[in-house]
């Protein structure tokens, strides 16, 4: 009985840095095709207004903490206005692919604070930062990663849209 030899290992690593070079030039492109997608994922997007007529009007001064916390008003709202406007890149139900911060995650650590001063103190903060992100946007090196919100949408939608997160929260208070 003929038994067949195995097979020679293969090595996946080059034999010399001209190979290596091109399979990093494959490498790259192909990385550079796969993040395309996500690099023109605001380009294209047109903001969907928030109708907040059911709301109180809060000004023009930008509230500091969220005024619609448990509003339910405001979570039907911030619902509809997170889908409409936010569920893109940061996922239905605020359940991230990827793409972006998982949303049920943003005031996590203060959820889980026994003190209440702390509590209380760690979940203005958190407002702060989200206000002051979904107004301003983020951008890094140039790359714009979260479009601002500022004269797009007013106070009510954004803190609607907060309202509706607090929902989502993964450890509720």
């Amino acid at each position: 009985m003929n038994r067949i030899p195995p097979p020679n290992p293969v090595s996946i690593r080059p034999t010399h840095s001209r190979s290596a070079a091109k399979a990093g030039a494959v490498l790259l492109a192909l990385c550079a095709c796969l993040a395309a997608p996500i690099a023109w994922a605001h380009g294209d997007v047109t903001p969907q207004a928030v109708d907040t007529a059911a709301l109180p009007k809060l000004g023009e001064q930008w509230r500091a903490e969220n005024p619609f916390r448990g509003n339910e008003v405001a979570i039907k709202i911030g619902t509809s206005a997170y889908n409409q406007n936010c569920a893109r890149c940061h996922g239905l139900e605020a359940i991230s692919g990827g793409i972006a911060p998982d949303l049920r995650k943003l005031d996590g650590e203060c959820a889980t604070m026994k003190d209440a001063g702390r509590r209380t103190a760690c979940v203005k903060e958190t407002d702060e930062f989200y206000a002051a992100t979904v107004r301003a946007g983020r951008t890094r090196n140039g790359a714009v990663y979260m479009p601002p919100f500022e004269g797009v949408m007013n106070q009510e939608a954004v803190w609607s849209i907060k309202a509706y997160l607090e929902t989502r929260r993964e450890k509720p208070f």
